[in-house]
């Protein structure tokens, strides 16, 4: 089969849902609250109370900020389970859900961040189902 005989958007959906149900998703149930914020150096980026967090920059429009600096580090900065689950909610899905596929607009500065581990899956959960639904 050529480039042009491939179906782009089933084959994208495909490789996600196979990761999603096959490696990830198993990996994430049960994720407790201590994981989810656990920091295993000082420093660490996190989604922290506001006005907590000591990072350059603070986003979030809730009571839970995300931390990070324009531009990263060099070296970037180690980074909690709860600062990866908001990059990937906002910054992979939310924001591309919102320029493709009609869903609320969506930046690091606008979201409402999770303050515990079932909440961030939840919003997981929803903003992938949004883009495989787009695709």
């Amino acid at each position: 089969m050529n480039a042009d005989e491939l179906d782009w958007n089933r084959t994208l959906r495909e490789q996600w849902e196979v990761h999603w149900n096959h490696q990830l998703r198993a990996r994430l149930d049960g994720l407790t609250d201590d994981e989810y914020f656990w920091s295993p150096v000082p420093d660490a980026w996190s989604v922290r109370p506001r006005g907590e967090s000591t990072a350059p920059v603070q986003a979030g429009a809730g009571d839970f900020t995300i931390d990070y600096a324009f531009p990263t580090p060099t070296p970037p900065p180690f980074t909690t389970i709860a600062w990866r689950l908001g990059h990937v909610v906002v910054g992979v899905l939310a924001a591309r859900n919102a320029a493709h596929f009609g869903a609320p607009e969506a930046s690091y500065e606008t979201w409402e961040y999770a303050g515990d581990a079932a909440t961030a899956l939840d919003q997981l959960q929803a903003q992938l189902d949004i883009w495989l639904a787009g695709v």
